[in-house]
């Protein structure tokens, strides 16, 4: 029998939930040339901000027991150049889900930059990344807040008519607690997780591998927890739930839409296997088969 794969997220019908994660798929073009981008049921384009930013010093990358640590620090050319030239390049080539992700150092940069990414013909759906300091609240995320997140939400809201998925950071004590917030001020759904802060030492040089000291771990050792706070919040929000941490297979994906999850996004392992999404998307059909799954819309009754 003929699987369904199809999922409908924000109003928007994919024709499967597997989506390349923010940072890890640049803006799609880089391997437009080497796979059928088309198979795809969306793309997450590398996180932006208001200004072109060239990103943290080297080393960025260190390598760890089932995963890795970046502190890429949002290299990217800018909104402008985004809506102006990436995302009208990839519509040449790529006809499903176009997600802008969008960073911010303050509620107005966020205003701004989703202002004009909802402007953009070509994208579909703002995902918005509260991991950034806030430069005019002491330095720390947004997304460690519930107050700030939700204040980073009505603003973006007040300036767009897509849909506006808040991705929501780990490194806090209650996720719920701020999924909730910003359901209450009018995100349309939330992406979690994102990465979690870690670091490597090398001790032979005696010192921190990354130039940055701590970076962002991701990788398959953190499914487990990221599966549970997509448990949590989708039980708590009314809100779909994009899954993200250390998806790696098609029996995480499901694994994942089991949790609640809508769609479901893979980071660290494009990074790893640049081909791993397609992979990943041509194993779901023998999965589902071995799970007597006909459609993934029906794995909603699982939870």
């Amino acid at each position: 029998m003929v699987k369904d794969l199809s999922v409908t997220l924000g109003g928007l019908r994919l024709k499967n939930p597997v989506i390349p994660a923010s940072g890890t798929f640049g803006f799609g073009l880089e391997l437009a040339g080497d796979m059928d981008l088309n198979v795809l049921g969306g793309i997450s384009l590398k996180g932006t901000t208001r200004e072109a930013r060239f990103g943290n010093p080297t080393p960025r990358i260190a390598d760890c027991t089932g995963g890795m640590i970046n502190s890429v620090g949002l290299q990217n050319p800018g909104i402008d150049a985004l809506v102006s030239e990436k995302v009208p390049a990839l519509r040449k080539v790529y006809g499903g889900a176009v997600i802008a992700n969008i960073s911010g150092f303050s509620v107005e940069e966020y205003r701004e930059c989703c202002a004009k990414a909802d402007a953009c013909e070509g994208i579909d759906l703002i995902e918005v990344n509260v991991s950034c300091p806030n430069v005019h609240g002491g330095g720390l995320a947004f997304g460690t807040s519930a107050r700030a997140a939700a204040e980073v939400t009505a603003a973006v809201k007040s300036v767009c008519h897509k849909p506006v998925f808040i991705k929501l950071s780990p490194n806090v004590t209650d996720i719920v607690e701020i999924a909730r917030a910003c359901e209450d001020a009018g995100a349309d759904g939330l992406t979690l997780v994102n990465t979690f802060l870690g670091m490597r030492i090398d001790i032979a040089r005696r010192k921190p591998i990354l130039a940055n000291t701590m970076g962002g771990f991701s990788g398959p050792a953190i499914f487990p927890i990221a599966l549970r706070m997509v448990y949590q919040v989708a039980r708590a929000c009314h809100i779909p739930v994009m899954g993200c941490g250390g998806v790696a297979s098609a029996r995480d994906v499901i694994e994942m839409m089991m949790a609640g999850a809508t769609a479901v996004q893979v980071g660290a392992q494009n990074i790893r296997d640049p081909f791993a999404c397609p992979q990943i998307i041509a194993q779901l059909p023998s999965v589902m088969e071995e799970l007597h799954i006909d459609s993934l819309k029906d794995i909603k009754a699982c939870i």
